[in-house]
């Protein structure tokens, strides 16, 4: 008699992208269920963000995204009761051209003056870009001043600072960390940093709750933190309650 192997579906944000692809091989192998991943913005507008994708039915059994979007789909009946978990805390980041000198970030001042410098800035659609072009960047009174790109992911702003055509993207530094033709030039400034915390949850009306449980709960284990930390993010999930 053949055994077949539990599927589960996984729609993810690219915040935490970087730490699942290293630690899902794992999983699958060990766990004996198979994983089909499809990618989704965790908030915005548009038809690939996630909460678009389970609107028309895309298959899902579990979803990683910010917390922000999570909430929203908490409050449209989109989650199963109290599955959901917090599994890391990642903060923003800017990302240059990888052929360009790595400009500092480090100070309030010196980002508003690379702002200011910049031609083109491009950051997500989704809650980072969000908080940037609603918060921080009027708060910084250059709302109007810049000329910001809303792509529908983080990698499309990526793809746009390593193409030449924005000068630096803003965006989580787990997901800079990961793009091709970019360089890491450095986190906020604790002053303006806003932290964003990627979340794990079954999806309403899954038919493999038992393997959704197994797969957050080994995401948010003592055993994962090494590859979160090393995907420049702040394990959550293996904290004392």
């Amino acid at each position: 008699m053949t055994i077949v192997p539990v599927r589960l579906h996984v729609l993810i944000s690219g915040g935490f992208s970087g730490a699942y692809e290293r630690l899902l091989p794992e999983f699958e192998r060990t766990g004996g269920i198979k994983v089909i991943t499809g990618s989704g913005a965790s908030q915005g507008a548009g038809p690939q963000t996630i909460a678009a994708q389970l609107a028309r039915g895309v298959p899902a059994d579990v979803v990683i995204l910010s917390r922000e979007g999570l909430a929203e789909l908490i409050a449209a009946n989109r989650i199963v009761a109290d599955t959901d978990v917090d599994l890391a805390q990642v903060g923003l980041g800017v990302a240059v051209r990888s052929d360009t000198p790595k400009p500092d970030v480090s100070t309030v001042e010196g980002f508003h003056q690379l702002l200011l410098k910049a031609k083109t800035v491009a950051v997500p659609a989704s809650t980072s870009g969000i908080w940037l072009t609603a918060d921080l960047f009027p708060r910084l009174g250059i709302g109007h001043q810049i000329d910001v790109t809303k792509t529908p992911r983080g990698s499309d702003a990526a793809a746009m600072v390593a193409a030449g055509s924005a000068a630096l993207a803003v965006m989580p530094d787990s997901e800079i960390l990961v793009a091709p033709g970019v360089a890491f030039a450095g986190s906020l400034a604790a002053e303006i940093q806003f932290m964003q915390t990627f979340s794990a949850a079954a999806v309403a009306g899954t038919k493999q709750i038992e393997g959704a449980s197994r797969l957050i709960a080994y995401l948010a284990s003592a055993h994962a933190c090494e590859a979160i930390r090393n995907s420049g993010m702040e394990p959550l999930g293996a904290r004392p309650r």
